[in-house]
């Protein structure tokens, strides 16, 4: 079994379920007392979201690429970055270990492909839905990707940092993700992808209209199938 590298924090609630996935999947393969051979790296997501908010991100690569760096001298031998909005600076993470780095739209993507949908809706922080560095890396792989009108996706954003991230489920957030999904479903939207790895939390996949991609899901669920193969 090879060794992950999990750089997470960003926050610790979305990182919680990274381990437990991972680790379930191992045991499940392997059975009796086996788990998964993890390195964790865990930010203070403080630092990050000051950064974020203030368009210093080159600042935020330097910290995660030098974290990342750390992971790989502790044992790594394939580095997951626990988070979607901060593939932002995907690039400079990469280019400062030599490990393989497990993209969290990709993995995403081929699981979109592999139902043969063409058309998704995107919901996560406002950077992920509305900058390109996402997007298009989904366009890429041939899909369409539609994203909330603006008031929604300030919705989509404030429920993000000022509930989810501090633990708080509320049941008013949850109508008002359902409400945005339905939206996009209107749209055309023929599936939707949770990308933000906290909004797994708040929305139950088998509740929705369409079906629904959990990118932390997807993302730990790949990290173990590497880790066993």
């Amino acid at each position: 079994m090879k060794t992950i590298g999990l750089l997470g924090g960003m926050s610790w609630e979305s990182t919680v379920p990274y381990y437990e996935i991972i680790n379930r999947l191992v045991n499940q393969r392997l059975g009796g007392l086996h788990s998964a051979k993890l390195v964790l790296y865990s930010v203070d997501f403080h630092d990050i979201e000051q950064r974020q908010h203030a368009g210093r991100w080159d600042e935020t690569a330097r910290m995660l690429a030098a974290a990342a760096v750390a992971v790989e001298s502790a044992g790594a031998e394939l580095l997951v970055l626990c988070t979607n909005t901060m593939h932002k600076v995907a690039a400079q993470i990469e280019r400062a270990v030599s490990i393989p780095f497990l993209h969290i739209a990709d993995a995403t993507a081929d699981e979109i492909k592999a139902y043969r949908l063409e058309r998704v809706g995107l919901l996560g922080t406002r950077f992920t839905m509305e900058q390109a560095f996402y997007r298009e890396r989904l366009e890429g792989r041939d899909l369409q990707v539609l994203v909330p009108e603006e008031d929604d996706r300030k919705t989509v954003h404030r429920v993000i940092y000022e509930e989810l991230c501090a633990g708080k489920v509320l049941d008013a957030s949850r109508k008002d993700y359902y409400r945005i999904i339905d939206k996009l479903v209107n749209r055309g939207a023929q599936a939707v992808i949770l990308g933000c790895t906290e909004i797994s939390m708040l929305i139950a996949p088998h509740e929705a209209a369409v079906p629904v991609f959990d990118t932390t899901e997807i993302h730990a669920r790949r990290a173990a199938q590497w880790a066993l193969e």
